[in-house]
């Protein structure tokens, strides 16, 4: 459907559609109703690019993520909720990458969007940002933290503090982690959280119950069978996020172990799989939808010259459920 259908069906030219369209002056109120009927039935809506050409905005938002899966959708529900009655409309844009495999992902989506498809953009975990990107643009959970744009995250180091207490108060001495993707700063930051909790416990890290799982159900296969099948095997096993852990409960099960009778296990995210899991997985809640609304909010100011907090910390909260108890032996 273009301009010249609607011209054509409305019976004027092409340029008082124009007029219509951009609100300008010029064309009798009659006409102006005529033509936004016929908009409305034809379904017309002007180009992206063409709207940009005009007025050097376009009123749409990117959201640019390496992928979709559960943290990043969360974030986008948070984001679609809070982009109501700002004049704004959103773009989630992901080239299908995986995460940790392509590196400057983010640079190569700005230049493709930015400038006439894009006003500002909301950028996932991304790996590196340029600080002068052309647009306005906010990072949720950086892999470097709050350096360089604005920044949305949330306690990473007290929630990972959070999860690992909650084991040490159920009883719990011989306690695994397994980690998150080696190049993130919230993976660094929960496995201090780790070792924190237990150093106020008075609990010796045992280097040999820490593994790297990566943040992903397929790498987290083998390092939770490797914990689970130790000599001394750990009781309970933290893992840096909600699929990890989930894998570490399907892990548990095949190996013949009832979780959490045989071992507890905790996650971090609060992402809806993790209550629908069996048993019901007890985390560490990251405000997700919140931090998604957040980094809009954060946007929306970059864009209007308002001037807001750099970055945006939210805490965390412990969700307990069905995957610990204290421990048999």
């Amino acid at each position: 459907m273009t301009i010249g259908d609607v011209a054509r069906d409305a019976g004027v030219s092409v340029a008082t559609v124009s007029k219509v369209i951009n609100g300008r002056y010029g064309v009798a109120v009659a006409t102006s109703a005529r033509v936004h009927e016929v908009i409305e039935r034809l379904g017309y809506e002007s180009s992206l690019v063409a709207r940009s050409l005009r007025s050097t905005r376009t009123n749409v938002i990117g959201i640019l993520v390496a992928e979709f899966e559960p943290f990043s959708t969360e974030l986008l529900k948070g984001i679609s909720d809070a982009v109501a009655d700002t004049g704004y409309e959103l773009l989630a844009y992901s080239a299908g990458g995986r995460p940790g495999a392509d590196v400057g992902w983010e640079q190569r989506y700005l230049s493709r969007l930015s400038g006439t498809l894009i006003d500002g953009a909301i950028l996932v975990t991304p790996t590196v940002v340029d600080p002068h990107p052309g647009i306005p643009v906010v990072a949720v959970d950086p892999h470097l933290g709050p350096e360089g744009p604005p920044t949305v995250d949330s306690d990473n180091l007290g929630g990972a503090r959070l999860a690992t207490s909650h084991l040490v108060g159920l009883g719990h001495r011989r306690i695994g982690f397994l980690g998150g993707r080696e190049d993130l700063e919230s993976s660094r930051l929960r496995e201090e959280g780790y070792r924190a909790a237990l150093a106020e416990a008075g609990i010796a890290v045992d280097p040999d119950l820490l593994r790297v799982g990566g943040y992903r159900s397929d790498t987290a296969d083998l390092p939770a069978h490797e914990l689970l099948t130790l000599p001394d095997a750990p009781t309970a096993v933290f893992a840096a996020n909600d699929l990890t852990a989930i894998r570490t409960v399907e892990v548990a099960r095949s190996l013949g172990l009832d979780v959490p009778g045989d071992v507890s296990v905790v996650g971090f995210d609060n992402v809806p799989e993790s209550a629908l899991c069996t048993p019901p997985l007890t985390t560490v809640e990251q405000p997700l939808r919140r931090m998604g609304a957040e980094a809009l909010r954060l946007l929306l100011d970059l864009l209007a010259g308002g001037d807001r907090p750099h970055h945006v910390r939210l805490e965390t909260t412990l969700v307990e459920r069905a995957s610990t108890a204290p421990p048999r032996r």
